[in-house]
């Protein structure tokens, strides 16, 4: 993964190919590809960017590939993640005060302001979000 001029006005795309999720180095790239947005839009993007790429790789089959693009007149960043599992579909969890798992969708839809969804394709899905930059 390397940096990208402009990554606001770029459409980023990453095939995610390592056997775990890489999401303290996806984390760390994400930060410097997109240092030119507030802060809080950035913790926001780096929380949905990690829960969506965990919940793929803890929940579907690979290949995965990550996106990234403005979206609403550049208001929003969306994340795309796809995935080759059609038929394991999102659902958000239910944790307890002891559960460690169980939130990741939750805090996507709260974070996105309720603008996530899944595409379904044969073969594939594409779990997104948006989430707001200001």
């Amino acid at each position: 993964m390397m940096p990208l001029r402009d990554a606001l006005e770029t459409r980023i795309n990453v095939v995610l190919t390592t056997p775990t999720a890489p999401l303290a180095r996806l984390r760390q790239w994400l930060t410097d590809v997109l240092a030119a947005i507030a802060e809080d839009a950035l913790h926001d993007v780096l929380l949905v960017c990690s829960e969506l790429v965990a919940n793929a790789y803890d929940h579907a089959r690979g290949p995965r590939r990550l996106r990234l693009l403005r979206v609403d007149g550049g208001a929003r960043l969306r994340v795309e993640i796809d995935d080759a599992s059609p038929d394991l579909l999102p659902t958000p969890g239910h944790s307890s005060v002891n559960s460690n798992r169980g939130r990741g969708l939750t805090l996507v839809d709260t974070l996105s302001g309720h603008r996530w969804g899944v595409h379904v394709l044969p073969g594939a899905k594409t779990v997104w979000a948006e989430v707001p930059l200001s």
